[in-house]
């Protein structure tokens, strides 16, 4: 009885629940191990992703006989450049276009609140639940635009006191470049052989699927921003390298990201004029259908292959638990998570005897 499947299946299920169970009992040798890891998560996260993004040109240089040590500078040298020329190039104009959206904001809530009302005289049968409910949010409609400013001032005040993390990431970079290849070598030479080679894949499949995530989603949104920006400028869209710069920061949220996007763009469109808004929300369309038909398929290519459906859920499902760090990291994490379980269902199955392939 006991080398029947069933049997070893539920005797793994008892196991892992008596582990977590443990686990949870020992909470209080966890916590200071959590707040550990959230004090370098900051720097860590950032560094990994600017290291993916700029890795491949070090080991571009390095190809061609540049030692390592410089091409780190090189890279350090460009990205202060890129830096300064953000600096002295987007700022003031995004500060500038920020300045007006904010005085302009209370005119679009006012323009809403015009709408809604000349909605409602041409409505006989409108529902008084839905009547009463809409109204009670124009009504208050002040009091969720101080809130929204207050929250603001507070992830401000946040962002400020998590300063000195984000002052590290340089530092974490550097050495993420210099001696990041040396990391795969230095777990591997605990492990015997058979093992270090597994071990091994594994990395160099984590490693794969990162970097093909990261430099594509980058890319990608990238792309995007300039599709917009050159789309907005064009209808003459108010706002518009605001608009599209965050366009490019939500698109880095898939399949979600680019149409919450849009909404804030095509109200601006509508209240500026309604050809406009017209107009914007025919780029925010065409700018996904290039982006999804022919930017993503070649820049990402089927590395990933994860299913929209999946992504979707697995977003909704992160965001709800963990917030917008949960939108940001919900694919990667999940992409790692798969290569991990795959990786390891392809070492068990390969150790099984011939014929016997299957688990269940």
């Amino acid at each position: 009885m006991t080398s029947q499947k069933p049997f070893r299946w539920l005797v793994y299920g008892i196991l892992i629940f008596t582990l977590i169970y443990l686990i949870s009992l020992t909470g209080f040798i966890f916590v200071p191990v959590g707040l550990l890891i959230a004090s370098i998560a900051v720097p860590i996260v950032g560094a990994g992703l600017l290291f993916y993004i700029t890795n491949p040109l070090v080991n571009l240089l390095e190809k061609y006989k540049v030692k390592r040590i410089f091409g780190v500078l090189i890279v350090f040298v460009l990205i202060i450049l890129v830096g300064y020329l953000i600096t002295l190039f987007l700022v003031p104009p995004l500060q500038e276009q920020m300045t007006r959206l904010v005085n302009n904001a209370p005119a679009i809530a006012n323009w809403f609140e015009e709408l809604w009302i000349m909605w409602q005289n041409r409505q006989e049968f409108l529902p008084q639940a839905m009547e009463d409910s809409v109204q009670n949010v124009i009504d208050n409609l002040d009091t969720y635009a101080e809130n929204v400013i207050t929250s603001l001032f507070s992830v401000i005040s946040s962002l400020f006191s998590f300063l000195f993390s984000f002052v590290m990431i340089p530092f974490f970079l550097f050495f993420m470049l210099k001696d990041g290849h040396k990391f795969a070598p230095f777990i591997t030479q605990f492990f015997s052989e058979q093992k270090a080679k597994s071990l091994n894949l594994l990395l160099v499949n984590i490693n794969k699927t990162l970097s093909s995530f990261i430099q594509g989603q980058a890319i990608v949104s990238l792309v995007v921003g300039i599709i917009l920006l050159i789309g907005y400028s064009i209808v003459g869209l108010n706002y518009a390298l605001v608009l599209a710069l965050f366009g490019l920061f939500m698109n880095l949220i898939p399949f979600v990201g680019p149409w919450l996007s849009a909404i804030p763009a095509v109200i601006i469109g509508f209240f500026q004029d309604p050809m406009v808004g017209v107009w914007t929300a025919v780029i925010m369309i065409v700018a996904q259908q290039i982006e999804g038909n022919f930017i993503s398929p070649n820049v990402m290519g089927k590395v990933l292959n994860l299913h929209p459906l999946t992504v979707i859920t697995v977003i909704l499902a992160a965001g709800a638990i963990f917030g917008f760090v949960g939108l940001l990291l919900a694919v990667p994490s999940y992409a790692v998570a798969k290569t991990i379980i795959s990786h390891f269902y392809h070492v068990y199955t390969n150790s099984r005897p011939v014929g016997q392939k299957n688990i269940f």
